[in-house]
């Protein structure tokens, strides 16, 4: 067997073979790479990703990913793959993520042991709650037990760290070299499952890394893919007769309604139903659709929370039924029956009186759709009762936000000036972003709650929102993604002071990548969503705000390469400083205070309902009364 210098000499003649020939199998045919291999883990697991289409990194290394990084190196210079170097986990782990959201192909995050590994895991909670696959990399103890590892937990017990990261999803530890396969086998079940992929953490013990298989069947290398669900065999027949029973229906469609807008539609239309949605599934039905009333929840719209409180049948499709979507499972007051479609039968599953169908959402709508025409017909179609007072709340809601955007500017006690609203600032960004047909992104916080009830998509992609682990400072590190796709939209990141300050690292990164966006930092000097939770439930805010503005300008402006703006005090700065950033070539800032303050014409309101602080008692016994 040849030995470990041996075997790296050879690493650059194997990813020469595979660039040449456009892939490891066809490589494997001329006979330019052997299909029996001696070589090292970190080479194979680079191989395995690579056979997975898996070509982009995102990372930090450390002394528990060097020997990882070596062969990245050497398959970098063929034109392989490409290391997206950063100064943070969480912010490889947000770019990772936000790169599978907008290419549907996955990526890779690199980290070493420990401190590393932590912040990624803790980055990990919003390809877990959003349904994104990405690989994590993790540097990770020796398999010897010679004594403690820097770095690792300090405890006399096997294997902390797989079992922390068993939590978040799912994870292997190769303690084995020849478990490689099946780590590799189980990770692309993970993150390319086609309805819930998610993170997979692929544990490298620094002592494993650069050990020599000798022999090694590239063929052991998993590609395959998993296929989707046929729709449900049982249960259309009841699905139908308690639409045709139902006077009141409501469709709820969560981000697992992705692809299924022209059977949503059709649905909608036979069932004489209308639609909220989550704010993750923006567009599945174009807003100004009549039978489309917005968002629903805790922060939903004024009309979709209407319709939530007065629904007697509920199709839910593709929704996890998250707090804020339904309100703490408070949403549904008067729903007699569930009908959910859903691939996983957990969520399927989640309310009582459920018929659940369980498959693919588009499939599965489709059959469902062909027997509704059959029994039904056109006669369900048309202007109903129920329509009608959908759409006059709709009418208000319209009214509501009008009257946001008609007063842009309201007068500040903490800058001391007339600036732009949070509602003024977001509008009139959002449509010079609609004339330039760019990509938004929301951060958690006042900023994403005042957004998703603003957007007005017409068709899924145009938006993306962590609302489920709504992660402060998510939006504005997934700009470096731009810098790994092919054909990058223009990234227009919304994001507060509070969510910003978080993550700010892409200052350094996005420039140093040649990654091209815009961070809208709207700067009300303090986490204004928990301020006004905190006004809201005990009268007083605590805490959660600074007492000094923050000179963002300056601190952005001393990074080179990156365009520093002020956006000015009024709708028509903004536009002035938005097209000015969109003619720059990298990272651009623009700078916005924006009112926070008891004027309702401040923000979007709350029409919903949240099982926390001191709601909580009557949350909960609202939800045992209804029992649903």
């Amino acid at each position: 067997m040849k030995t470990y210098q041996q075997i790296t000499s050879d690493r650059s003649s194997h990813a020469r073979a595979i660039e040449a020939h456009g892939g490891i199998d066809s490589a494997i045919s001329s006979g330019a790479l052997p299909s029996f291999l001696d070589t090292t883990i970190s080479e194979l697991i680079v191989l395995g990703l690579l056979r997975q289409n898996v070509t982009v990194y995102f990372g930090v290394l450390g002394h528990g990913s060097t020997e990882l990084g070596e062969v990245l190196r050497i398959y970098q210079e063929a034109g392989l793959v490409k290391l997206y170097a950063v100064r943070n986990e969480i912010e490889a782990s947000h770019a990772a993520t936000a790169y599978h959201w907008v290419s549907g192909e996955p990526a890779a995050v690199i980290t070493s042991i420990g401190p590393g590994a932590l912040q990624a895991l803790a980055g990990s909670l919003v390809p877990a709650s959003n349904g994104k696959g990405v690989w994590y990399l993790m540097g990770d103890e020796t398999t010897e037990d010679e004594g403690f590892n820097m770095q690792q937990i300090p405890k006399h017990q096997q294997d902390s760290f797989l079992a922390m990261t068993a939590i978040m999803g799912n994870a292997y530890k190769l303690h084995t070299p020849w478990a490689i396969s099946t780590a590799l086998k189980r990770g692309l079940n993970t993150v390319k499952h086609p309805y819930q992929a998610g993170p997979f953490f692929l544990l490298m013990p620094m002592n494993i890394q650069p050990q020599v298989l000798a022999k090694f069947n590239l063929r052991e290398l998993p590609a395959n893919e998993l296929s989707k669900l046929g729709p449900a065999f049982e249960g259309y027949q009841q699905a139908v007769g308690w639409i045709r029973d139902s006077a009141q229906i409501l469709v709820k469609v969560g981000g697992g309604g992705i692809g299924a807008s022209e059977e949503i539609v059709y649905l909608l239309e036979l069932s004489n139903g209308v639609c909220v949605h989550t704010p993750v599934a923006t567009g599945v039905v174009p807003y100004h659709h009549p039978r489309c009333l917005g968002v629903g929840g805790s922060k939903g719209s004024l009309c979709g929370n209407f319709a939530m409180d007065e629904a007697d049948l509920l199709i839910a499709i593709g929704t996890r039924a998250v707090c804020q979507s339904d309100s703490s499972r408070t949403g549904y007051p008067n729903v007699k029956h569930v009908i959910n479609i859903n691939a996983s039968l957990e969520d399927a599953t989640h309310y009582q009186d459920t018929l659940a169908l369980v498959g693919d959402a588009q499939a599965t709508i489709q059959q469902l759709n062909r027997l509704l025409s059959e029994s039904l017909g056109d006669k369900n179609a048309g202007y109903s009762e129920w329509l009608e007072k959908c759409l006059e709340k709709k009418k208000a809601w319209e009214n509501f936000k009008g009257k946001r955007y008609a007063h842009r500017t309201l007068r500040d006690p903490f800058w001391g000036a007339e600036i732009l609203t949070q509602p003024g600032a977001i509008k009139t960004a959002l449509d010079w972003a609609g004339d330039k047909n760019t990509l938004t992104l929301f951060d958690a916080g006042d900023v994403q709650a005042n957004g998703f009830q603003i957007v007005e998509d017409s068709e899924p992609g145009h938006t993306i929102t962590d609302t489920g682990a709504s992660y402060m400072g998510f939006a504005v590190s997934a700009i470096l993604a731009s810098a790994a796709l092919d054909h990058p939209d223009y990234f227009l990141a919304f994001s507060g002071d509070g969510s910003f300050t978080m993550n700010p690292q892409i200052l350094i990164d996005g420039v140093e990548h040649g990654a091209r966006g815009c961070i809208l930092l709207l700067d009300n000097n303090r986490m204004a969503a928990i301020s006004g939770l905190q006004e809201a439930q005990y009268g007083a805010a605590y805490a959660t705000w600074n007492q000094k503005p923050i000179d963002f300008i300056s601190w952005a402006g001393s990074f080179p390469g990156v365009l520093a703006l002020s956006g000015g005090a009024s709708p028509d700065e903004l536009i002035q400083a938005l097209d000015k950033a969109y003619q720059h070539p990298l990272i651009a800032l623009i700078h916005v205070p924006v009112y926070y303050g008891p004027d309702p014409l401040g923000g979007m309101g709350v029409f919903g309902r949240w099982n926390v602080g001191n709601w909580v008692d009557e949350t909960q016994t609202l939800r045992h009364k209804i029992g649903l």
